[in-house]
């Protein structure tokens, strides 16, 4: 529980047996987490087994993807607030509290990851990942007409439940894009939104969905047409 609020987190695991028992150690530790549900997305390795020793909630999504993963997760929620977070050790399990000091205040709190001084050293954040991200967030927040975002494809969040409920029907996408996707139909909506600097690590294991910088890029493109797709939906909703 925080502030009497019953709290869920999501983890999305796919092929994550190398770090999937330590980081829900780490979030069991923080002892304000009251359900976490851990949405195996058709693992190859030992993860289903591995999640199965804990406390967690484990659920299989046989839809490959991300989006498709995350949505599972938000789905099978039943906290006030819900935190969405990356089980392969590219975040510090210290800054959920962190974001969760923000919940009273705001609506739905994101955490950003190009703040160069909380990329740790040993960290590879490579230049397309990190300037595309505060790009495609220069984008949202210019057409959308709201606050500078500085990272589209951040995990780490925490949504209300209430706001949950208003986009749910919204969210279609499968893969990364749904990311941005949550952040505009929260914006939509009106939602009160805070992002905060969150910490970056060296992640255990290769980034499934930007591996390299070609991976990136078409990542990216994906996010950019969505978000244009999005825009013209809203302009045609609001004539």
């Amino acid at each position: 529980m925080f502030l009497n609020k019953k709290i869920s987190l999501i983890l999305p695991v796919y092929d994550e047996e190398d770090n999937i028992l330590q980081s829900i150690k780490e979030i069991e530790s923080l002892n304000l987490i009251d359900e976490i549900i851990a949405i195996d997305n058709n693992s190859n390795d030992k993860s289903e087994k591995l999640i199965k020793q804990t406390s967690a909630k484990y659920f299989l999504e046989k839809k490959q993807g991300y989006g498709a993963a995350i949505c599972c997760g938000l789905k099978n929620s039943t906290g006030d607030l819900i935190v969405t977070y990356e089980p392969d050790n590219s975040f510090d399990f210290n800054d959920i509290p962190k974001l969760l000091g923000y919940s009273d205040q705001f609506d739905c709190v994101f955490g950003t990851r190009t703040n160069k001084k909380y990329i740790a050293e040993n960290a590879k954040m490579n230049f397309g990942l990190r300037y595309g991200n505060i790009l495609v967030g220069k984008m949202i927040s210019t057409l959308f007409l709201c606050k500078k975002f500085t990272d589209v494809g951040c995990t780490l969040k925490v949504i209300s439940r209430k706001f949950y409920e208003m986009i749910k029907n919204n969210l279609t996408v499968t893969g990364p894009e749904n990311s941005p996707e949550i952040m505009i139909n929260l914006i939509i909506n009106k939602a009160k939104i805070i992002e905060v600097p969150v910490i970056y690590k060296e992640r255990i294991g290769k980034s499934k969905i930007t591996k390299n910088f070609y991976a990136t890029a078409i990542v990216a493109l994906k996010m950019i047409i969505l978000i244009i797709k999005l825009r013209f939906k809203y302009l045609l909703k609001k004539n």
